[in-house]
């Protein structure tokens, strides 16, 4: 990357709860998908994980904006606002003039012609020259390291923070696949609604997020117990400081109703993979990508419901972005991308 090089490639994981660019191979961005703005100028105050702290802590003057919902932009001027200061960050500084950007970036398989376009539209305005366009399941195989252009089935689960997406995949296309917006957003809601209800506590998106991660579960008995969680958060009633010490099984108990909607959602899929495929997925398992797979104990519940094994990729926060990584560099060779 010198002075004089003319095209910059980035492979982009635009998500409903974090963006990833990819760029010679590195994660060079990771940061929350979130811009926080001036509501008199309509300036960028901040993006990402400086955003995220803001997050209702603001006043007035400062809006924060999640510009995508359940996996699509809700918000066209954030999301290009966000996506415009995320690739500021990859350039290198002391570049005389802005290369011309050539991207890859994912979106979910149940996209329509409208979301593509914005996608496509919000890249284009941030400086995108060529960009190409990925369905989140291929993206997820792809990082998983799986030959998606061999003549044998591979099953994907992606339960990212706006959607959960499982697709049978064989010969570089998707055969059947499901899209459901039960996934980190929901599961979080999910605790907030559980402890305003049972604990009488009013918490907000970062502490129930922060419980997700520490103590979030599928199941109520795990082999591994991690440690009780200590909240403290206003009473409903009469608005004074209540702590209250959660365990495991109580967020498994508040995750439950959503998590049968994953698990009916994966038995869809199973139910219309050929047989053929079918028998590829029973030998080597359902491979899982996103955030939402490291939900303890998901694994093995839906080992148990389907009686197949699910395999946790490695770091699957970050297979989709690798995945869109490998695509980059592979533009010409996979007939799947979208121009």
């Amino acid at each position: 990357m010198g002075l004089f090089s003319l095209t910059q490639e980035l492979a982009i994981d635009l998500g409903t709860a974090n963006t990833l660019i990819i760029h010679n191979n590195k994660v060079v961005v990771d940061e929350p998908s979130i811009v926080a703005i001036d509501t008199q100028t309509g300036k960028v105050v901040a993006i990402g994980e400086l955003a995220r702290q803001m997050h209702g802590r603001t006043h007035q003057n400062i809006r924060t904006i999640r510009p995508l919902k359940d996996g699509v932009i809700a918000d066209f001027n954030a999301a290009e606002m966000m996506l415009r200061g995320m690739i500021q960050k990859v350039r290198p500084k002391g570049q005389m003039f802005s290369p011309s950007l050539k991207m890859v970036i994912c979106i979910p398989s149940s996209s329509t012609n409208v979301e593509i376009r914005a996608v496509r539209d919000s890249a284009e305005h941030a400086g995108g020259r060529e960009v190409y366009m990925i369905y989140e399941p291929m993206a997820a195989a792809l990082g998983a390291g799986l030959d998606v252009e061999a003549p044998e089935g591979h099953m994907i689960i992606d339960i990212g923070g706006g959607t959960t997406e499982i697709a049978c995949i064989s010969l570089g296309g998707i055969v059947c696949s499901e899209s459901i917006d039960v996934a980190g957003d929901v599961f979080t809601d999910d605790i907030r609604n559980y402890m305003r209800q049972n604990h009488n506590i009013r918490i907000g998106e970062r502490t129930a997020e922060d419980i997700k991660i520490a103590i979030g579960s599928a199941i109520t008995e795990l082999d591994d117990e991690p440690e009780d969680f200590v909240v403290t958060g206003p009473n409903l009633v009469t608005a004074l400081p209540t702590t209250v010490t959660l365990s495991y099984s109580e967020i498994a108990y508040a995750l439950e109703k959503s998590l049968v909607k994953v698990d009916a959602a994966v038995m869809k899929v199973l139910e219309s993979v050929p047989p053929e495929l079918y028998s590829d997925v029973y030998k080597k398992g359902v491979y899982m990508a996103g955030g939402g797979a490291l939900i303890k104990g998901l694994a093995k519940r839906l080992s148990d419901k389907c009686d197949i094994p699910f395999i946790v990729t490695e770091d699957p926060l970050r297979a989709v972005a690798r995945g869109t990584g490998i695509a980059l560099k592979n533009i010409n060779k996979f007939s799947f991308l979208m121009k």
